[in-house]
């Protein structure tokens, strides 16, 4: 099969062209800003008036799959992701049973080639019961150790000095890690359970009980341990400013990923949505929400990963102690990120640098996250200046909501190819 894309305006490398790309064997075999002729190829995509981007990578996902499908799967939320441009994505490990061991990770691997439509990496949850032998479990099956020092489903929180110093020291792979404090935490849940006596609390409060203290703390823990180690580390989901300065004075093995949860809402927004924006980390200040948009533009953002974690709305419903945290993001994050380029305030440029280049270098996804000869074609046909507006009936992750429900988004994923193949569109 030999596939010409033609007409295309491609971003990749920093750079914006017209130009034409020839796919074979799933690889892109030749890029040309001269004209092409149709007539040798099997399939000609027009891709007049379109943006060409790699396909984005989203590298912080829970797609539910094994143990939690009520509220999607590999084959419902891999589907939303390849509606959104997402062309790869790694998933987290607190399933049932949690990926803490070669067998759970192999597990994923074959649901995965049963069921995705898309790639799929999967991190290794830390645990105390593991963090001995981390450095014999086969690395080639994992893309980075993911380590809570917050709560967690799954039993992977990881609070004790020597385990955590292990851990650091003897990891193969890429640290992700969820920064709260859990001694803070702990007793702020303890407080607002004694005082409302209903057994939950308003949802406004949740800011509150996992506020930007916790967060701070742990990010300054990890921050540590990573410059002691020499430790690749990459803080997940930013929520404050201050945790953005820590990360940005700190070594240049430690970076920042932000998520649209934090780049779109704030505190302000749990009259209008409700436990619709419940995460984990809360969204905090609009101030902090301020500070993380301009660490977009200035580079101290070096990710954008969604933390795509659909719920039921049955179970959102609620406040601070009982509504389920997580937002369904895997389909909005490209779209959510060209508003940005709509209002002025990033590039397209930027843009691929933040979902494409930046997660393939991190996790050293060779071929991946270019438009580049010799490279995957894992690409996304995308219209700008082409409004739309969200609603039910266009949601592709099982739980079938979002909180961006009525936003009108100015640009539209028209295709998705992995391989050179359609996924969507």
């Amino acid at each position: 099969m030999k596939t010409l894309v033609q007409h295309a305006t491609i971003v990749s490398d920093n750079h914006r062209f017209t130009g034409n790309v020839v796919i074979e064997n799933g690889k892109i075999a030749f890029i040309s800003q001269e004209p092409l002729s149709a007539e040798t190829f099997d399939e000609v995509i027009d891709a007049q008036g379109l943006l060409m981007l790699p396909g984005v990578i989203d590298t912080h996902v829970h797609f539910r799959d094994p143990g939690f499908t009520h509220k999607g799967d590999m084959a419902t939320e891999s589907r939303a992701a390849a509606a959104g441009g997402v062309t790869t994505v790694m998933d987290m490990p607190n399933t049932l049973p949690a990926t803490t061991s070669e067998e759970a990770l192999l597990e994923k691997s074959h649901l995965a080639a049963e069921k995705s439509v898309i790639r799929m990496g999967f991190y290794l949850g830390a645990t105390r019961e593991n963090a001995p032998r981390l450095s014999t479990i086969d690395p080639s099956l994992y893309c980075g150790v993911k380590v809570f020092l917050g709560a967690s489903t799954g039993g992977m929180l990881l609070d004790e000095d020597e385990v955590l110093d292990n851990v650091f020291k003897t990891a193969p792979k890429p640290i992700v890690a969820h920064c709260e404090d859990q001694e803070i935490l702990t007793i702020l849940y303890i407080r607002a359970r004694g005082e409302y006596s209903l057994g939950d609390a308003p949802i406004a409060l949740h800011s509150q009980l996992r506020p930007a203290k916790a967060c701070i703390s742990a990010t300054q823990r990890a921050i540590a341990l990573a410059e002691k180690h020499g430790t690749r580390l990459h803080i997940a989901h930013v929520s404050t400013a201050e945790e953005l300065r820590l990360i940005a004075e700190a070594s240049d093995n430690i970076t920042a990923e932000a998520c649209p949860n934090y780049l779109l809402f704030c505190e302000d927004d749990y009259q209008r949505l409700g436990a619709r924006i419940k995460c984990n980390p809360a969204v905090k200040t609009a101030a902090d929400r301020e500070e993380l948009r301009k660490g977009l533009a200035d580079g101290r953002i070096y990710t954008i990963g969604t933390d795509h974690a659909p719920h039921r709305l049955s179970e959102k419903r609620g406040g601070a102690l009982r509504a389920a945290s997580g937002i369904p993001m895997v389909q909005f994050s490209l779209p959510v990120m060209l508003d940005f380029v709509a209002q002025g305030f990033l590039s397209y440029e930027q843009v691929v640098t933040l979902m494409c280049h930046h997660p393939a270098e991190l996790f050293g996804l060779s071929q991946r996250g270019y438009v580049r000869q010799g490279y995957e074609a894992d690409f996304v046909l995308v219209a700008p200046h082409s409004p739309w507006t969200l609603t039910p009936n266009k949601i592709l992750s099982r739980c079938n909501w979002s909180p961006l429900e009525g936003h009108t988004f100015h640009h539209r994923v028209v295709s998705t190819y992995i391989g050179g193949r359609k996924v969507y569109g």
